[in-house]
């Protein structure tokens, strides 16, 4: 996957566009984090990043990259299926990490600590 199609992936998109992906997240974004969950390595900036997209706080331009990326990652057919055991989740892994990358500095400590309290109770071995 080349940086261009990622940039067109993450791309923010306009009010209507976000309120429609935060609806798609929100339904989707944990069954899927269960079945991809042991592929992925960096879980819990994953679920972090989900409470950064869904949290009023977080500047708009920063949630739409997020939704963006959170979106991708919840759709079954991508550029990869997901359903193809082990490459399945690599063009998803590949957008959520350069989201993650470019809005670090807005994931804070309670994104995180929501993250481990969601990690604890969510039984993700299932």
């Amino acid at each position: 996957m080349d940086d261009v199609k990622i940039g067109e992936i993450l791309l923010p998109g306009d009010e209507d566009t976000q309120t429609r992906r935060e609806r798609d997240v929100r339904a989707k974004f944990w069954p899927t984090l269960k079945r991809a969950f042991r592929q992925i390595p960096f879980g819990r900036d994953l679920v972090a990043a989900f409470f950064c997209a869904t949290d009023p706080q977080t500047p708009l331009r920063v949630r739409g990259i997020l939704l963006a990326a959170l979106g991708y990652f919840v759709l079954p057919l991508d550029v990869v299926p997901d359903v193809f055991a082990l490459v399945g989740f690599t063009d998803d892994i590949a957008v959520l990490t350069t989201a993650i990358a470019l809005i670090r500095g807005h994931m804070t400590a309670e994104h995180y600590t929501a993250a481990d309290r969601a990690l604890a109770e969510e039984s993700l071995s299932s």
